[in-house]
């Protein structure tokens, strides 16, 4: 009876340490940016995962949420963080387990992947304590209901990407732009840069939000190329190795493919001379650059009707921001434009591309050129295509200014 009694003080005390950081952290939140996730989330739901890549602002997120749901001393919500050694010696059921009974209702966990068997303790906590809500983060990486089908029918997933060029636009300047749908900007982007431009001239930034935006530690006082390396070496060493129980053995491979694909810039992968440059089989190379796609360093671009596993026509770096910090003295200005629209594209949309053409098809139905537009002259525009042209901020009929994708959400 001692030893339980003690047990239960013992786990009392750091419940309550546990309450103490929750506050300091909710009042300490920096979150100049309310993220677009925030209004796209059912938050009825019981059990959420938002997944997102490493550097992204999901511990912002969560703390932005508790900040905005719930009073700071409210003791119904409580965030955690699995990189705390004290986990390694309790499940994620039985801490929610003693919060639940306490009268605690919304549990935040952060990096969930971080302990053993983290996807049998979400259930566990599902099935046993019916009146508690957990959202949880985790990295890109994980295939949260393909590799966990206990999560099956009780998780909704989402994703939180980086800043959008709107996002970067308004923190930088104190605007409160709204997003617009593809649809909406296609149709009427003439009005829509009307009612911007008075506002705030988005070309002046645009080239700062392709070099440095797209991340949300651009606003911390360290050398941006030189934090995103750092980040970068996490998303491979700890990310993709631990989630996916890869060799530490293996990681040099997976390094030098990398690299190899970003300094070969956006083309079609020589697998076969890949697979003999890092000394591994085509069927490896494959699965690694489908890890380095799911790592969100990498996007992958099919012809129409054609995906993983098969051979990409196009392979990319995710952001333009991870060009100018791997190779940053070769860095094309079509490739950033290109690699910015992929990217503006790929949270609501599909794009695909036939090998060399040099025109994107979105959603199988509209075809898009990227181009600029110091070099119209030499362009024959035709009315089937739409141009997103850089080095503007105007358009006209099917030819609009490409930084307005940014505004998608």
């Amino acid at each position: 009876m001692h030893l339980f009694l003690k047990q239960i003080t013992i786990y009392g005390t750091g419940m309550e340490a546990f309450f103490r950081t929750h506050r300091y952290l909710v009042e300490h939140v920096n979150a100049p940016v309310r993220r677009t996730l925030m209004d796209e989330i059912d938050w009825s739901d019981r059990m959420i995962g938002i997944k997102g890549t490493r550097g992204i602002g999901k511990t912002t997120f969560l703390l932005q949420y508790a900040k905005e749901q719930f009073e700071v001393g409210d003791k119904r919500c409580l965030y955690i963080n699995m990189n705390n050694f004290y986990f390694q010696g309790r499940g994620i059921a039985d801490f929610a387990g003693e919060f639940y009974h306490r009268g605690g209702r919304v549990l935040l966990i952060d990096q969930v992947f971080k302990q053993d068997n983290w996807s049998q303790e979400l259930r566990k906590c599902y099935d046993l304590y019916p009146g508690l809500k957990i959202v949880f983060t985790g990295s890109s990486v994980m295939r949260l209901k393909d590799e966990n089908p206990e999560l099956n029918g009780i998780v909704k997933s989402y994703n939180l990407r980086g800043f959008s060029f709107r996002e970067f636009l308004n923190l930088l300047t104190g605007n409160n732009f709204r997003p617009y749908a593809l649809e909406e900007i296609l149709s009427d982007h003439e009005h829509i840069i009307k009612q911007i431009l008075p506002l705030v001239s988005p070309r002046r930034y645009f080239q700062d939000y392709i070099h440095h935006g797209f991340y949300p530690f651009f606003q911390e006082h360290r050398n941006y190329s030189e934090n995103l390396l750092k980040t970068m070496n996490m998303m491979t060493e700890v990310d993709i190795l631990l989630i996916k129980q890869i060799e530490l053995k293996y990681l040099t491979k997976i390094k030098k493919l990398f690299y190899q694909l970003a300094e070969g810039g956006p083309k079609a992968p020589n697998v076969s001379k890949l697979a003999e440059n890092i000394e591994t089989s085509r069927a490896t190379v494959m699965n690694y650059i489908k890890y380095l796609t799911d790592a969100r360093l990498l996007n992958m671009i099919y012809p129409v009707g054609e995906e993983f596993p098969k051979k990409p026509s196009k392979v990319m770096l995710h952001n333009s921001n991870l060009l100018y910090a791997i190779y940053p003295i070769h860095v094309e200005k079509q490739t950033a434009m290109e690699t910015f629209f992929v990217n503006s594209m790929w949270k609501d949309h599909k794009v695909n591309q036939m090998g060399r053409d040099p025109y994107f098809l979105v959603d199988g139905k509209l075809k898009f050129r990227i181009c600029d537009a110091d070099t119209h002259n030499k362009i024959r525009y035709a009315p089937d295509t739409i141009y997103a042209r850089y080095n503007t901020e105007i358009g006209k009929d099917n030819q609009i200014p490409l930084w307005l994708l940014g505004f998608l959400y």
